[in-house]
């Protein structure tokens, strides 16, 4: 059995009240005046009814004219959450659809900040990234145009400068780019079977130099005699391998081993693990590594180079392949950054 609404028990209590107050008033009257006040009994059912109608049909007009003015004046209710639905004059329901609209705009402002700060943030990351190459090469140029030109040796050498910072900006626009296409999903890939061991050995050999310059090791972390054969964009998956790698020198500790092994996740999956043991990332930095520019290191120095966009790049193409990329790290014990791909039919 359903229960009664509130408005007509607020109508049932009200006209009762007022029922028993007439009733005991009129008795009393006709008692004074003429001795008798039976017969009243006769029109407390009727008059009874007519005032819990009465009642009734004015409480909901009051608040029903007071709700839809709610409804009508507040410009936040254009949500469709509410407009879609009926106009109710039952406070309760009303009561739970407005605070559910309240949460739901209250989560939707702490997202929009969120955003507004991201945003601030990447803004003055971008900036900070293009004002450095650029100040260089306008700084050498200059130099060059105050009279240095005129010397040869001096001239050579601020121009391999200039161009060198010109190339800085050229690679963070192509990194800009690369994201940007991958994001939209403009930019295609083209999946072929290869072997992941040996794409592992060739990214060793073109930094193998690098490495040596810090005395780090790349190595494997088991003799693979046999092929391990992937479903994946070879030239992507190359750019991953040579992101992780080179990130693992940068941050690698001298005389350090970068490390990489390759499992079978699931039936059909293979994870691909690149191990570092450099100086490792704190906890609170894990969830943001990701993101475009964002770096551990916020003294501003880029004495290690890079566009700041690696590893934001290394996501965007694993995602574009529907996998998926982790990250464990521990302050100097070192980091693990893995992949999962798709196995070769």
């Amino acid at each position: 059995m359903q229960k009664i609404k509130k408005t007509y028990k607020f109508a049932i209590k009200t006209s009762l009240y007022l029922t028993i107050l007439l009733t005991l008033l009129t008795s009393v009257f006709l008692y004074v005046t003429s001795g008798s006040s039976w017969y009243i009994l006769l029109f407390v059912i009727p008059f009874g009814l007519m005032a819990f109608i009465i009642i009734q049909y004015r409480v909901e007009r009051f608040i029903y004219r007071r709700v839809k003015k709610i409804y009508d004046d507040l410009t936040l209710l254009e949500s469709t959450s509410l407009t879609k639905h009926p106009i109710t004059t039952d406070m309760a329901t009303l009561t739970k659809e407005i605070d559910k609209f309240a949460k739901d705009k209250k989560l939707e402002i702490e997202t929009l900040k969120v955003r507004e700060e991201y945003r601030k943030e990447f803004l003055g990351n971008v900036s900070h990234e293009l004002k450095t190459p650029l100040f260089t090469v306008q700084g050498y140029l200059l130099t060059l145009i105050d009279g240095a030109i005129d010397d040869k040796k001096i001239r050579k050498r601020y121009l391999e400068r200039a161009n060198k910072g010109v190339e800085r900006l050229i690679y963070i626009v192509k990194d800009l780019d690369m994201i940007t296409k991958l994001e939209v999903g403009d930019l295609s890939l083209n999946k072929e079977h290869f072997d992941i061991v040996e794409l592992v050995q060739n990214v060793f050999d073109l930094l193998e130099m690098k490495a040596a310059k810090k005395k780090i090791t790349l190595t494997f972390d088991m003799v693979y005699s046999k092929p391990i054969m992937v479903n994946a964009d070879r030239e992507r998956i190359q750019q991953v391998l040579t992101n992780l790698i080179v990130n693992s020198i940068k941050y690698g500790s001298e005389k350090g081993t970068t490390e990489i092994s390759i499992e079978n996740l699931i039936k059909n999956k293979v994870i691909v693990r690149v191990t570092d043991n450099g100086e490792g990332i704190a906890k609170e930095h894990l969830k943001r590594i990701f993101e475009r520019f964002y770096r551990v290191d916020k003294s501003g120095s880029r004495k290690e180079g890079g566009s700041g966009l690696g590893l934001s790049i290394v996501k965007h193409i694993i995602e574009a392949h529907d996998e998926r990329i982790y990250i464990e790290s521990e302050v100097g014990v070192g980091s693990e950054f893995s992949f999962s791909l798709e196995k070769a039919e």
